[in-house]
């Protein structure tokens, strides 16, 4: 099975450029830490090795940690489809809390589905303490609607589109398949609020949680990057925190425009007067981008 979950292919336009490093460390580099997205691994040579590799060569002397949910590639793939989030989140938080090059705190750098599950590490885990974080095509509303996978994982997105069809909020499919955790049905909301073991929760949709909402303001910067050609993420709108309206399934909304931020149940829309937001846009399909756009875009959150 594993033989053909292949990662978002990033190479390609990632590495047309050497390029020498743009920034000095000076022994004054935050460190980064990097999670990758569904079919995807850690360390894959052709994806989060290769941008593993470009920001060490950017930006002298930094730490990068790209995280591995599992004992080795295969399960840390396999992980990304099966493994209950609020897990992969608890492993994901001890294990910077144990890392001793994290202490004075971190950048973190989301793909896809990693986005919104390293800001549900900033919420409920503080330390150490993560300071910017980009989330790179993060599905942060959660998703209705599973177009188009990645690499050659067709056919398990044939069978993963079929649980989320049948029963996205049944106990089993719940538990058992991580895009269910964030799949966001606007025909059932009820069922959504109740049942979403995952994405309800580091959303506040239930009730506030005043930690979460502290927590997530101590960012120094949350950024947001939308790919204008998405065939991945439907709607492409939750990539910037927006949405479908809720009883359809056509009409969208801003973050801006949503109860979350309107009632600033999370602490956003303080953060976006304080300037801490940041939303990005890129021409392109799901995770396709230049090195030349990622050095001009990205690369000044992470020194």
């Amino acid at each position: 099975m594993t033989a053909v979950l292949l990662c978002f292919l990033l190479a390609g336009p990632v590495l047309l450029v050497a390029g020498s490093p743009v920034y000095d460390a000076n022994n004054e580099t935050v460190p980064l830490v990097l999670w990758h997205g569904m079919g995807d691994s850690c360390c894959n040579p052709l994806s989060m090795g290769a941008i593993k590799k470009m920001i060490e060569e950017e930006i002298s002397g930094i730490y990068v940690l790209s995280l591995m949910i599992g004992k080795n590639v295969i399960q840390d793939t396999e992980n990304g489809f099966f493994m209950d989030v609020n897990e992969q989140v608890s492993m994901v938080c001890s294990q910077l809390a144990q890392d001793p090059k994290l202490k004075g705190g971190y950048n973190a750098m989301g793909f896809s589905q990693g986005g919104q599950f390293l800001r549900a590490v900033a919420q409920r885990c503080p330390s150490p303490p993560m300071k910017t974080l980009i989330s790179v095509g993060g599905q942060h509303q959660g998703v209705y609607g599973l177009p188009r996978c990645p690499g050659e994982s067709s056919h398990i997105c044939d069978m993963i589109r079929k649980a989320l069809n049948n029963g996205a909020y049944t106990d089993l499919v719940q538990k058992h398949l991580v895009q269910a955790q964030y799949w966001h049905d606007p025909f059932n909301d009820d069922l959504y609020k109740k049942h979403s073991l995952f994405l309800a929760d580091i959303n506040q949709e239930r009730a506030v949680n005043e930690t979460y909402r502290k927590n997530l303001q101590l960012l120094e910067k949350f950024v947001m990057v939308k790919f204008l050609q998405d065939t991945v993420v439907d709607p492409v709108d939750t990539e910037w925190f927006g949405f479908l309206k809720m009883g359809q399934a056509k009409e969208t909304e801003t973050l801006q425009e949503s109860v979350l931020y309107k009632e600033d149940r999370l602490g956003l829309a303080a953060m976006d007067k304080a300037g801490k937001l940041a939303f990005l846009a890129t021409k392109g399909d799901h995770l396709q981008f230049t090195r030349e756009w990622f050095n001009a875009n990205l690369l000044p959150y992470l020194h």
